[in-house]
This record gives structure tokens, C-alpha cells and sequence, in this order.
């Protein structure tokens, strides 16, 4: 399809694969066409539940597929027409082109809040048709494409557009699917003017390339608030100053999850260098199970004391140590914007958990932290005790459920602490 615009590239694919049902003008008009369909939604409020079952029963029929159970059971729920209803699962459905096409009678009549259509074996011009319907009908706030390896350049077209035009979607989900060329393209034009706040690219296979176009894009993006790349393979070196460059120009992203990469100390040094850009923007860093050791804390030990706006730093799953938590320990104390701090399975005995009492005795705004599954015993668990004798801004403290040792003990320590159970840990909630 080389040398074709986007508008000629996808009349090809209609001339070639089918007639579509729904089609767009240029930018220009978009005004008029939204005019249209808030007429055709405001006709579509006078139907009743039953009539919009009868059409979507009617559409099937037409073209030749049996009506979706799943679907009409959740449009037997819906209570109200003219209000977004909460969710429209197709999760796990086969929706070919033919299905797809026939449930444009729901879509007239009903929008929702979520829709999702993760491993629905969507094929190009099925995926194309029912993308183009959403942002005709702006059909959802949230919408859930994940596992959807189908989708071809159609599909990842028309959901440019949809991301580039609606006026609704907030929120979408695409995990589980390579991010080939074509598909990081679409994707990162889109989020040039895009209104997404939140974006979940989980195992995608970003690495490299594709992670290189999306950077590109989101340097300049100004909306989107939240971005979800774990389990993407990201290395330590070019993934990481790619990452890097991101904190460096963006200012509006306020989560960023890394979790279950292979970042490494020498690429966290690389997103250390870049934090001390952020200014008034990210908010939460998530870097668990990137094998970081205790030598990439010295990177961390540099920039904490200058970052005003951070508040949850998640560093479970790495081989931090004792000597980790004791880099970090002056540095922590330093810092004034931390509220959360999880360490989860970060190689912590009592010696780290004496360090990590010592920060609490010091700490005037540290809410929550997070040490299960290290090996914190009695010892480590007194000098808790005693540093939150102290502190007065720790409202959660995580912890194992059982200890391999002196529980008795240990459980004597927080004996006077309500607890809730949950998820094999007790979680110790104060009250000041």
C-alpha cells in the first residue's frame, strides 16, 4: 500500500474486502457529521429496550449470523436507554465481519461506558467496521481491544481515527498483541491530538523501534495522564534512554508502570537522570521486577532529595538488600513528596528493616510501605514498632501473614494494631 494516502489506502480496502457502513469526511466536516449523529441518537431515544432488541435480532437475520447471547443478555439489563449504560462485554467472543456489522442497531441506540472486546478474533474489516461505528456513535468512554492480533492495518487505522476524533474515549486497553510498524505508527499519529488520559500497552513487544515511534509522539503529547508498559522486554540501554527522553520532554504524564521489564541499574540511571526534569508531572513510578540491585540505589540516592512532585515508588521484586535500603536511607529522609514506598520481596532481613524504621522516626509524610515477603522477623518488626511510636504519618503498614520465626513474638510487636487479612499478607492500619 506504499505511495497511497490514508484516505486512498483505506478505499482500497474497501473495493477489496467489502462495502463500508460507515464512513468519515474529511476533519473539516466533522462538525456536521457530529450534528447528524446526535440527531440520529436523540431519534434513537424514543425506542424502547424491546424495539432495540428487535433490530439487532432484524440486523442478524440480514446478515446471516446468530444473534450474540452474550450480547442480549446485557442489553436485557440495561434500565435506561438514554444514559450510557455501564458495560458492553464481548470479551472471548468470535466477532467476524458479519457480526460486527450487525450490531450496529445496538450501537445506534445504546452507548456505553466500557466496552470490551479483548479475544474477540477480530478480523481486519470486522475490527475497521466496528471501530468507525464507535466514533460515529461515540460509543464508549473506555474500550478494551487487547488479544486482538487480527486486527490488521484497517483496523489499526480506523482506530486512529477513532483515538484522533472522538470526543469521549478517555481510556484504552491494548495488551496482548505485537506492536508491529504499521500498528506503532497509527497508534503514535493518533496520540499527537488524541484526548486519551489513560493508555495500557502491556505485553506488546515494544522493545526497540516501536517503543522509539510511540516516544516520538508522546514527547508532545499534553493529555495523557497515565501510561502502562509492563512486561514489554525493555532493555537497560536503548528502551531505557528512549523512556528516558520521555520524562525528559513530557510534563503530563503522572503514572508510569515499567514493571516486569529488564530496565537494570545501568537504565535506571538513565530514568534517574531524566526525573530531575519533572517538575510538576509524574506522580507514581512503578519499576518492580526490573532487576535492579543495590547499585542502581546510588542513581535513586541522587535525584530523591530534588523531586517535589513524586509520591509512590514501587521497587518490589529487586534484589535491593540490606545495603540497598541503607543507600537510600538519607536520601528518603531528605525527601518531602514521597507518600508510598513498596518494597515488597526486595532481599530485606532485620538489618533493612532497622534502616527502614530509622527513615519512618524521620519521615513526616511517608503513608504507606509495603516490606512482604523479605525476610523481616521479630527483630525488624520491634524496631517498627517502636519508630511508629514516633511516626505520625504512616496510616499502612504491609507485612507477611506468617513468620518463619518467633511468631509469637513478632505478632506481639503490632499486637495493638487493627488489621485486615487480605491476599496472604496483614495489612496494619493506624489510626492517629
Amino acid at each position: 500500500m506504499t505511495g497511497h494516502s490514508e484516505e486512498d489506502t483505506t478505499s482500497l480496502s474497501v473495493k477489496e474486502g467489502r462495502e463500508k457502513r460507515v464512513s468519515f469526511p474529511p476533519d473539516e466536516e466533522m462538525v456536521s457529521d457530529f450534528v447528524e449523529s446526535r440527531v440520529q441518537l436523540q431519534e434513537a431515544d424514543s425506542l424502547s429496550l424491546t424495539d432495540i432488541i428487535l433490530a439487532y435480532k432484524q440486523s442478524c437475520e440480514k446478515h446471516q449470523v446468530k444473534p450474540n447471547p452474550k450480547a442480549l443478555d446485557q442489553l436485557k439489563q440495561i434500565t435506561c436507554v438514554t444514559d450510557r449504560a455501564r458495560c458492553f462485554d464481548l470479551s472471548g467472543e468470535r466477532l467476524d465481519y458479519c457480526s460486527c456489522e450487525s450490531l450496529e442497531e445496538i450501537l445506534k441506540s445504546v452507548q456505553f461506558d466500557f466496552i470490551s472486546l479483548q479475544g474477540a478474533e477480530l478480523e481486519e474489516n470486522g475490527a475497521s467496521s466496528l471501530l468507525d461505528m464507535f466514533l460515529y456513535y461515540e460509543s464508549a468512554t473506555h474500550l478494551d481491544v487487547s488479544s486482538n492480533s487480527g486486527m490488521g492495518f484497517s483496523g489499526w487505522l480506523s482506530l486512529s481515527h477513532l483515538l484522533r476524533q472522538s470526543g469521549c474515549l478517555w481510556r484504552l486497553d491494548a495488551c496482548n498483541m505485537p506492536m508491529v510498524d504499521y500498528a506503532a505508527q497509527a497508534l503514535s499519529k493518533a496520540l499527537l491530538t488524541s484526548r486519551l488520559t489513560v493508555l495500557h500497552l502491556e505485553n506488546t513487544c515494544l522493545s526497540g523501534k516501536p517503543l522509539f515511534t510511540l516516544v516520538g509522539a508522546l514527547k508532545r503529547n499534553v493529555a495523557l495522564q497515565e501510561l502502562y508498559l509492563s512486561e514489554n522486554n525493555l532493555n537497560s540501554y536503548q528502551d531505557s534512554m528512549q523512556l528516558a527522553d520521555l520524562l525528559k520532554y513530557n510534563c503530563t504524564l503522572r503514572t508510569l508502570d515499567l514493571s516486569n521489564n529488564s530496565t537494570s541499574d545501568s537504565g535506571l540511571e538513565e530514568i534517574c537522570d531524566a526525573l530531575s526534569f519533572q517538575k510538576t508531572g509524574l506522580r507514581t513510578l512503578i519499576l518492580s521486577n526490573n532487576h535492579i540491585t543495590h547499585l542502581g540505589m546510588g542513581h535513586l540516592q541522587n535525584v530523591l532529595p530534588r523531586l517535589k512532585t513524586l509520591e509512590t515508588l514501587n521497587l518490589g521484586k529487586n534484589n535491593l538488600e540490606n545495603r540497598g535500603i541503607h543507600t537510600l536511607k538519607e536520601s528518603l529522609m531528605i525527601n518531602r513528596s514521597l507518600l508510598q514506598l513498596g518494597l515488597a520481596a526486595t532481599g530485606i532481613t532485620c538489618e533493612g528493616a532497622v534502616t527502614l524504621a530509622e527513615i519512618l522516626a524521620e519521615s513526616p509524610q511517608i503513608q504507606r510501605l509495603d516490606v512482604r515477603q523479605n525476610q523481616v522477623l521479630a527483630g525488624g518488626l520491634m524496631a517498627l514498632s517502636l519508630a511508629l511510636k514516633i511516626n505520625r504519618s504512616l496510616i499502612r503498614l504491609d507485612l507477611d501473614q506468617h513468620l518463619k520465626e518467633e511468631k509469637t513474638t513478632g505478632a506481639l510487636c503490632l499486637s495493638s494494631c487493627p488489621c485486615d487479612w487480605s491476599d496472604g499478607a496483614v495489612v496494619c492500619v493506624f489510626a492517629h
